[in-house]
């Protein structure tokens, strides 16, 4: 077995150090077995995208997604939507995972479209939304808790009938209104968590794998590893995190 991966613009979006995502699904697949080849792909660069089972977007700051545009203009963006619609694997964070709604607009209004894969908007606001926070994922994403960092401005609200991720445990997800986290559309895996969110959260991670694997293989299943630190240290962050208090729905400045 072997999966293949696209680190797509690992030049300008790794904020938090989202690149040890990629760095956590080698890991795991080599620990198994699994060969694993990892192509960065910069801006400006192409490539042929057929030939990648997984596709890996971190997230960066709002001017950077700006830089972003032109290059998604010039064939990318196609590409990128094709993928998402021929079942391919994404593991989308914050900025990433904006870039897969339709558009983006400033808290100034300015409205800057992006792919338009998956159904769901993002605006800006004044205000930041921030702090450790937990999120339970849905059945179809494997159904365990994962801990994470957000930080964004952004308010994303999904279309009618899209799927989130999860829902938010602590924190304020993908609004800090109505309890979403994220977004899972086909095998689009999209989430605010940085962290990076992997090394915290191997089931997961696991997950993600298996569903880039079955895509490619037709059925495969990851037998479970046995790093006993990894559990450990999930369960810590997650009891650090419900210590907090849930902030109030609709206020978004500091943790209440």
């Amino acid at each position: 077995m072997k999966l293949r991966i696209c680190h797509l613009y690992p030049d300008v979006l790794n904020l938090y150090g989202d690149r040890g995502n990629i760095l956590c699904m080698r890991k795991r697949l080599e620990d198994r077995g699994i060969a694993c080849e990892i192509m960065p792909l910069r801006i400006g660069e192409t490539a042929d995208l057929t030939r990648y089972d997984l596709f890996f977007i971190g997230g960066g700051q709002d001017f950077e997604q700006e830089v972003l545009l032109e290059d998604l203009r010039k064939g990318k963006k196609e590409e990128l939507k094709a993928a998402v619609e021929d079942g391919r694997t994404f593991l989308c964070i914050c900025g990433g995972y904006q870039m897969m709604g339709h558009y983006y607009e400033t808290a100034d209004g300015m409205r800057c479209p992006f792919l338009g894969a998956i159904d769901f908007h993002t605006v800006g606001a004044r205000r930041r939304m921030i702090g450790n926070y937990a999120f339970s994922l849905s059945e179809t994403s494997g159904g365990s808790t994962v801990v994470g960092f957000e930080n964004h401005s952004g308010r994303t609200m999904l279309g009618p009938g899209v799927e989130p991720l999860g829902t938010v445990l602590r924190g304020y997800g993908n609004n800090g209104e109505d309890g979403t986290e994220g977004v899972r559309y086909h095998n689009v895996f999209g989430t605010y968590s940085h962290g990076p969110v992997l090394p915290k959260n191997p089931a997961f991670c696991d997950r993600i794998l298996e569903t880039a694997l079955q895509r490619r293989y037709g059925e495969a299943s990851l037998a479970p590893l046995a790093v006993p630190f990894e559990k450990a240290a999930h369960e810590a962050a997650l009891a650090q995190v419900k210590l907090r208090r849930k902030p109030r729905r609709g206020r978004s400045s500091a943790w209440l």
